[in-house]
């Protein structure tokens, strides 16, 4: 993988920030023609840098107003892999990280209500080793920021 350079961190900021921009349109933000811009993404593709393209949707729009993270204790030790797999497949989760401390994992959730979010916690708690899980439901969001 080539080393990204000054331009090629501000194409990066420019899709994080823009993502339906035309390489034209990047372009003239980057100093740089359409081409250039398009041969440089390709590049930051085909190494990696660049992992994929997405739609980000409101939870809102879906009536999911529901939010909490969720510390999960699994019984003995079990395989970051393992983990994933036992989620993935589950909606309401839309992130899961291993962590340090006493919990193994923790997973952010979102649902419709309180009913939605204790039928997926019992989902959750059935899909792998779980010894136990701590709820902590969010009231308010105070700071929310798009990650690089």
């Amino acid at each position: 993988m080539e080393r990204l350079d000054e331009t090629d961190e501000r194409i990066l900021a420019e899709l994080a920030e823009h993502a339906r921009a035309t390489y034209a349109e990047i372009g003239q933000r980057v100093s740089l023609s359409a081409p250039a811009v398009k041969r440089r993404v390709d590049r930051m593709i085909a190494d990696g840098v660049i992992r994929g393209f997405t739609t980000v949707v409101d939870p809102n729009a879906l009536g999911w107003r529901t939010e909490a993270y969720v510390q999960v204790f699994c019984h003995g030790t079990i395989a970051p892999a393992e983990l994933r797999a036992a989620w993935v497949s589950i909606p309401e989760v839309v992130s899961a990280a291993t962590v340090t401390g006493t919990a193994d994992a923790i997973l952010h959730v979102l649902a419709r209500d309180m009913r939605h979010l204790e039928e997926a916690l019992e989902r959750i708690r059935a899909s792998a080793d779980i010894e136990r899980s701590e709820s902590i439901v969010v009231l308010s969001r105070l700071i929310e920021r798009a990650r690089p």
